[in-house]
């Protein structure tokens, strides 16, 4: 954003809130962060960025005047993250971003011949790019889809908007038809697609960032305590907050509960790694779910 901003010096901030797809509120979180970024001391080097009248206002600081110096982790990690978005749908493979990857690479010694040192794989599920499609058209699909919570296959008619990967995983958030709102799919757990040749003429207006779960508080939260061992968990599935490690290396999340059945899951496999705070209505559901499969364990 900063870049382009700088570019025109003052831009009316309806303006940029469309251009980068933020609501009003996110654009003027965003600024105030970065007008308070710059170079040590922090003094008379912060970006000079702020709102006055529904205007936008940028001056260019002497950061954007010097040549990036980066070390060889930063330039590292920045090719590789730079590798895994042009794997994403609709990457220019030709584009500004692939332009500067192969200078960046070059700088990094990769071989002449073109042979990447660093390669960036995000396996798709087979039905990937028939569900980009289907986003591009803003076409109604009609899905088999398998889930999680109930182990049984669905028959849901979609319109698929926004494609990503997340922790390895690819998502599609769709308007789903049953509900008669915006979901999150996954789709290695979409069966079959059939595309039904209906368009909608119009997308949702705010639709959740690629990532962000469960941000609309509709589904209940948990507030647990991770061992050092469970801590795994954190990693895999959606979180609203973490807390800083206790002296035991344990921390305190807030997890989003989508279904009572995950969570026994979930309590059952931790064990004593993981205890529930509040509320105290879940605080239960792991010695009664365990108490549950002891009991048809000593049935069969």
């Amino acid at each position: 954003m900063l870049p382009w901003l700088m570019e025109r010096g003052e831009v009316p901030a309806a303006e940029v809130a469309d251009r980068f797809k933020l609501t009003q509120d996110e654009l003027k979180a965003d600024l105030e962060l970065v007008a308070m970024c710059g170079l040590p001391p922090f003094v008379d080097e912060l970006i000079d960025v702020f709102i006055d009248e529904g205007t936008v206002f940028v001056g260019v600081p002497r950061l954007f005047t010097r040549p990036l110096r980066l070390n060889s982790v930063e330039a590292f990690e920045l090719l590789t993250a730079g590798r895994a978005a042009m794997e994403l749908p609709g990457a220019d493979a030709d584009g500004p971003l692939a332009r500067g990857l192969a200078k960046l690479a070059t700088a990094l010694g990769e071989a002449a011949d073109g042979e990447a040192s660093v390669l960036v794989d995000l396996d798709r599920p087979p039905l990937t790019d028939a569900v980009v499609g289907a986003a591009e058209r803003n076409e109604r699909i009609s899905v088999e889809y398998w889930s999680a919570s109930s182990d049984e296959l669905s028959e849901r008619t979609i319109t698929p908007h926004q494609v990503y990967a997340d922790r390895g995983n690819w998502y599609v958030t769709a308007s789903d038809e049953r509900s008669g709102d915006v979901r999150t799919f996954r789709i290695d757990r979409i069966e079959s697609i059939v595309a039904s040749g209906v368009f909608d003429d119009e997308r949702p207006a705010d639709l959740p960032r690629p990532g962000e779960w469960f941000a609309d508080g509709s589904v209940p939260r948990a507030t647990m305590r991770f061992s050092p061992s469970a801590r795994w968990v954190l990693e895999r599935y959606p979180v609203d907050d973490i807390g800083e490690p206790d002296d035991q290396g344990r921390v305190i999340a807030v997890v989003p509960v989508a279904t009572q059945r995950w969570l026994e899951r979930v309590l059952v496999r931790l064990g004593q790694d993981v205890e529930v705070l509040e509320p105290a209505s879940v605080a239960a559901l792991g010695p009664s779910a365990a108490g549950r499969v002891l009991e048809r364990y000593r049935r069969s």
